[in-house]
């Protein structure tokens, strides 16, 4: 979907300031955040899911708070949608109850894994032949997207080039909300800075971004 947290090529918003030596927690909260989200896998559902619950954050609170921050309120937004907490309860820092969850929760060796590894979304089903060779020339479509999805907005209409092919992966924006992981073929494409920004961008300077395959058409398709 459209919103505050898609701000490639946004303009305003100054430079990305980097941290040296930033260590992994700032303090101890954000720590358990992330251990509570780990943990939260178990009964809220695939990573999509959650991040289309920090995608529907106000738009001011989301620049006004933290990484951690966004994952806190992405957890209370889907503890209230599925049931398993009340705003009272959160405000409380207590749940009276919990649902049985489909899966247990990880264990320190399980999270350890998935800490590491990450949970892999490639599937050897679904639809495996890519259409796209490395080297074609693609245009991301042009559409307005009401919910998740990594098509990111500054590229939309833009021609880029097939750099790399993935395989076939779960497909986040139906992930997102229970309509099936409908894998499909994942591309890296390369979009020229030029392409993306203008005349005026100075430098030769390009983005890969991952694209799955139902966000792309040949380059002669117009803008759709």
């Amino acid at each position: 979907m459209n919103g505050i947290h898609d701000m490639g090529g946004m303009t305003c918003f100054g430079p990305v300031r980097r941290e040296d030596d930033e260590p992994v927690f700032h303090a101890d909260w954000e720590r358990r955040v992330f251990a509570m989200n780990l943990a939260a896998l178990a009964f809220l559902g695939p990573v999509d899911r959650a991040r289309h619950a920090i995608e529907r954050m106000d738009p001011v609170e989301y620049l006004t708070t933290s990484y951690y921050e966004h994952w806190l309120a992405g957890l209370e937004t889907l503890l209230k949608e599925l049931e398993y907490a009340t705003d009272e309860e959160i405000d409380n820092g207590k749940v009276a109850s919990v649902k049985e969850t489909p899966h247990p929760p990880p264990n320190a060796e399980m999270a350890e894994g998935l800490v590491r590894g990450g949970m892999s979304a490639t599937r050897d089903e679904g639809r495996l032949e890519p259409a796209f060779n490395v080297g074609d020339k693609v245009r991301a479509r042009n559409i307005e997207v009401k919910r998740h999805t990594r098509l990111a907005r500054y590229v939309r209409g833009k021609i880029g080039m097939i750099a790399a092919y993935h395989g076939s992966h779960v497909f986040a924006d139906t992930a997102a909300h229970d309509l099936g992981e409908n894998a499909q073929p994942l591309y890296t494409v390369r979009f020229e800075a030029r392409e993306l920004w203008g005349d005026n961008v100075e430098r030769r300077d390009c983005v890969y971004i991952d694209l799955w395959e139902d966000y792309l058409v040949t380059e002669g398709y117009g803008r759709a």
